[in-house]
C-alpha cells in the first residue's frame, strides 16, 4: 500500500489526507505548491505495477482522462516530468451518488430527472469522442453541492472497436453485475448502448429505490436480466408517470438494437417527457412470470472451474503410480 502521510511532498504536491482506497490505488487530497490549487492524486499501489491488467487499466484511465474536457467529466490534469506514476485530477467537493442513494433511498422525480439528464450529457460527449465507460454506476458519479455531476473512474473504459470483453473477464473488466448490459453478460463487446443500459438501471433505482434485477449472487443477477422483466416502476411507485416508465423501458431494452441508439436520444425524451408515446408493452403484463435458468448456468461454470482441478488430480495420481 502507499505510505504517504499528511505533509509529505510528491513532486510539486503536498499530501493533505487520504480520501479513498481501492485494490488498485489510493486517492489523496493534495495542494499544488506552485499555485495553491487543491487537487486529487490517484497513486497506484506499488504491487499494482506487477499486475499487467491493473496497470493497463490505470494507464488507460489516465490517457482517456487527459483527452476529455467536459464540465460533467472529471478532468485529469497534465503531469509531465513526474518522478513516479500517478494521476493528478481536479478536486471536486461533493458526494458519490451511491452515498446519496444510501441516505435517501430514492430521489424526488425532478431531482432524478435532472441528474439523469446531466449524466446523459456526459455520456453523449464521451461517446462522440469514441470512449465507452463500461462501468457506469452510482459509485462512479460524483454530485456536488449545486447538483452538478462528474463522471469518474475510466479504469475499464475503452475506445470504440477495442477488444471484445468475455464472460471470463467479468471480475476485472466487465463492471458491476447490477449495471452491466445483457450483451456484456453474453460476452459481447459493449458499446455506447451498454452505458445507456447502465444509466437506465440507475434511473430506475433513483426513482424506485431498488435495482431492477436482483439475486443472491452475481450470476443470478445477470441471469435474471437475460430471462426476466423487472417490476414495472409504477408498481413500486404509482406517482411515476407512464412517460417516465416508458423512458426507463427504452433504456433497458434487452436487445441493444431496440434501446436508445444514443445518449442524446435519451436526453431528448427526458427534456420533453410529455411528448413520449407510451407503448403497450408485454413487459407490463408478464413481469410476474419468472424463469429461473441460473442454476443450470451456475452448474455449468462450476463444472468448467473443476476441470483444471480434475486434470491436476489425474497428473498427481499418474506421478505417484509411475
Amino acid at each position: 500500500m502507499n505510505s504517504f502521510h499528511p505533509g509529505d511532498l510528491l513532486d510539486h504536491y503536498r499530501i493533505e489526507n487520504l480520501v479513498a482506497r481501492s485494490g488498485m490505488a489510493s486517492i489523496f487530497r493534495a495542494t499544488d505548491t506552485r499555485d495553491g490549487r487543491t487537487v486529487a492524486l490517484k497513486i497506484p499501489h506499488p504491487e499494482m505495477e506487477a499486475d499487467i491488467v491493473l496497470f493497463d487499466r490505470f494507464k488507460r484511465e489516465q490517457e482517456i482522462g487527459q483527452k476529455l474536457d467536459h464540465p460533467y467529466v472529471m478532468k485529469v490534469l497534465p503531469n509531465e516530468g513526474a518522478s513516479q506514476i500517478y494521476m493528478v485530477m481536479e478536486w471536486v467537493e461533493g458526494r458519490l451518488l451511491r452515498q446519496i442513494l444510501q441516505q435517501e433511498r430514492k430521489l424526488p422525480v425532478e431531482r432524478a430527472i435532472d441528474l439523469t439528464r446531466k449524466i446523459c450529457d456526459a455520456l453523449d460527449y464521451i461517446h462522440r469522442h469514441g470512449v465507452v465507460h463500461r462501468d457506469l454506476k452510482p459509485e462512479n458519479i460524483m454530485v456536488d453541492d449545486q447538483g452538478d455531476i462528474k463522471l469518474i473512474d475510466f479504469g475499464i473504459a475503452g475506445h470504440e472497436g477495442s477488444r471484445r470483453l468475455t464472460f471470463a473477464k467479468l471480475s476485472q473488466l466487465m463492471g458491476t453485475p447490477d449495471y452491466i448490459s445483457p450483451e456484456q453478460v453474453k460476452g459481447k463487446r459493449g458499446d455506447g448502448r451498454s452505458d445507456i443500459y447502465a444509466l437506465g438501471v440507475m434511473f430506475y433505482e433513483m426513482l424506485t429505490g431498488k435495482v431492477p434485477f436482483q439475486g443472491p449472487n452475481p450470476f443470478a443477477i445477470m441471469n435474471d436480466r437475460l430471462l426476466n422483466n423487472p417490476i414495472p416502476p409504477r408498481e413500486i411507485d404509482p406517482s411515476i408517470s407512464p412517460e417516465l416508465q416508458e423512458i426507463i423501458y427504452r433504456a433497458l431494452e434487452r436487445d441493444p438494437k431496440n434501446r436508445y441508439a444514443t445518449a442524446r436520444e435519451f436526453l431528448q425524451d427526458l427534456e420533453r417527457p410529455d411528448e413520449v408515446g407510451v407503448a403497450d408493452r408485454p413487459e407490463l403484463r408478464d413481469w410476474k412470470d419468472r424463469r429461473a435458468g441460473w442454476p443450470r448456468r451456475v452448474a455449468f461454470y462450476a463444472m468448467l472451474a473443476l476441470i483444471p482441478v480434475a486434470i491436476f488430480g489425474l497428473l498427481l495420481w499418474v506421478a505417484k503410480h509411475s
